[in-house]
C-alpha cells in the first residue's frame, strides 16, 4: 500500500534527511530518485559498511568511476551517521563540481555532532522525516490505533494488534535499547534501560530531572545526558515554557514528549492494557499526539512557528502556544472529550490575561464548531486546519 508523504524533497538540491528508524526515509528515498540515475550506499548492509569504514575514499572513487560510465543525477548514502568521515568525501566531490547531487539519510546526528563531522558548512538543506500524520493517513487513519499503537509505517501496515505490539516490542528492544546504545556510546547501559519507562512514565509532564534520577539510580548530570541522547537521536523532543519575551525564555523545567504513542505505550508496558475513551490516559495520549501533528505540519510545510507551553505557579495551563512569524500567538488547549465545557477553559482565560491578543482554541473531538465564552472550540481535524491557514 502506497502511502503519500507530505513532506516536499527538492530534486536539484544537496540535502540530509533525518528521522528515527523505520519512519519511511529508505522508502521515500527510493520512490523519488530513479534507480536508473541514482547511486545507492545503504550502511546498513554489513559488506558495504566495513568496506567503506575501513577506506572511505572508496567511496570518492567509486562516484568519481559511476559518473564517467554513468548518467547519473544523484548519489544517497543511507544512515550516514554510521561512518562520519564519508562527508568529507562528499564535500571533496562537492567542491570538485561532481555534477549530481548528495542525499545523507540518517537516524542520529548525535555521532555526527561528537565526531565533529563535516557538515556540509551549508550546503546541504536539511529535513526531518516522522511517522504517518493523520493527513497521510486519509481514510486509512485510526485515532484508538494511532494513540495506542502510534503511527510508524511498519505499525500502520501491520495485520493486527498481535503484530502491531509484537513489532513495538522489537522496536523498542533492537533499537532503543541496544542501538541507541552502540550509536550514543552509552557506558552505563543499566541506568540507560532504568531511564526509559520512567522517561515515558514523565511523557508530556513537566520534567523533573532530581525525581527522575532518584528512581533511575543516576546523577543529575547523567539524567540531563540521557535526554539529551533521546534528543539527538531523534526519539524526543524538549517543549520549552512560554515566556512573553523569546529573549527572557527560561528553560529550567520543559515538557518532554517521545516522537510516537507507540513508543511511550510500550515502554510504559500498556501494550496489554486497552485504554478507555474517557480515562486521564486516553486524555494525555490524544494530547501527545495531537502536539506531534502540529510538530509534523510546522516542519513539512516549513511554517516556522514557534511552540511552547503555558503555566503559572498556581497551576493554570495551556498545552500548546503558537507564535507564527507575523507575530501572531495562537493558543490551543488539547482535550479528548467531545462533550466540552467552560471549565476546560480556566487555562486559557489565564493566558489571555497575559496576551490579549491572543487566539483562543479548544481542540477537542467535537463533530463540528461551536463557541464557549469566546474560545472556538473545533474539532481537532479544524483545528489543524486552522494552524496551518494562520501561519
Amino acid at each position: 500500500m502506497f502511502i503519500e508523504r507530505t513532506i516536499k524533497l527538492p530534486k536539484n538540491k544537496d540535502f540530509f534527511l533525518f528521522g528515527p528508524r523505520q519512519t519511511g526515509k529508505s522508502t521515500l528515498l527510493k520512490r523519488e530518485f530513479s534507480p536508473e540515475q541514482t547511486l545507492y550506499y545503504d550502511l546498513l548492509k554489513s559488506d558495504v559498511y566495513r568496506k567503506l569504514l575501513s577506506r572511505p575514499e572508496i567511496f570518492r572513487n567509486e562516484v568519481a568511476a559511476a559518473l564517467k560510465s554513468k548518467n547519473l543525477s544523484h548519489i544517497i548514502i543511507d544512515e550516514v551517521q554510521k561512518i562520519p568521515p564519508l562527508l568529507d568525501e562528499v564535500h571533496f566531490l562537492l567542491e570538485s563540481d561532481a555534477r549530481c547531487f548528495f542525499i545523507l539519510s540518517g537516524s542520529s546526528s548525535r555521532k555526527l555532532k561528537r565526531s565533529q563531522a563535516n557538515m556540509l558548512a551549508g550546503r546541504a538543506w536539511t529535513f526531518q522525516l516522522y511517522p504517518f500524520s493523520s493527513m497521510e493517513l486519509r481514510d486509512d487513519f485510526d485515532l484508538s490505533s494511532a494513540l495506542k499503537y502510534g503511527t510508524l509505517p511498519v505499525i500502520c501496515l501491520s495485520a493486527d494488534e498481535y503484530e502491531k505490539s509484537e513489532t513495538l516490542r522489537s522496536y523498542v528492544d533492537t533499537y532503543i535499547k541496544e542501538e541507541v546504545e552502540i550509536e550514543a556510546n552509552i557506558r552505563n547501559l543499566s541506568g540507560f534501560l532504568r531511564f526509559l519507562p520512567i522517561a515515558a512514565h514523565q511523557n508530556g509532564e513537566l520534567v523533573n530531572y532530581s525525581n527522575i534520577a532518584r528512581e533511575s539510580g543516576v546523577s543529575l548530570h547523567t539524567v540531563r545526558e540521557y535526554y539529551k541522547i533521546l534528543e539527538d537521536t531523534l526519539l524526543g523532543f524538549f517543549l520549552l515554557p512560554y515566556k512573553k519575551s523569546l529573549r527572557k525564555r527560561m528553560v529550567q523545567h520543559p515538557k518532554f514528549y517521545f516522537f510516537d504513542p507507540g513508543i511511550v505505550t510500550t515502554l510504559t508496558n500498556r501494550l496489554r492494557v486497552d485504554v478507555q475513551e474517557n480515562s486521564y490516559e486516553f486524555g494525555k495520549a490524544f494530547e501527545h499526539f495531537f502536539l506531534l501533528e502540529i510538530i509534523r505540519l510546522n516542519h513539512y510545510r516549513r511554517l516556522d512557528l514557534d511552540l511552547s507551553f503555558y503555566r503559572t505557579e498556581r497551576g493554570a495551563e495551556v498545552d500548546c502556544i503558537i507564535a507564527t512569524p507575523a507575530k501572531k500567538i495562537i493558543a490551543i488547549e488539547i482535550k479528548a472529550t467531545a462533550n466540552p465545557s467552560s471549565v476546560m477553559l480556566r487555562g486559557l482565560k489565564s493566558f489571555k490575561e497575559k496576551a490579549a491578543d491572543a487566539q483562543l482554541i479548544l481542540a477537542c473531538r467535537v463533530e463540528r464548531a461551536q463557541v464557549i465564552n469566546d474560545v472556538a472550540v473545533l474539532p481537532w481535524q479544524e483545528a489543524l486546519d486552522l494552524i496551518c491557514s494562520e501561519a
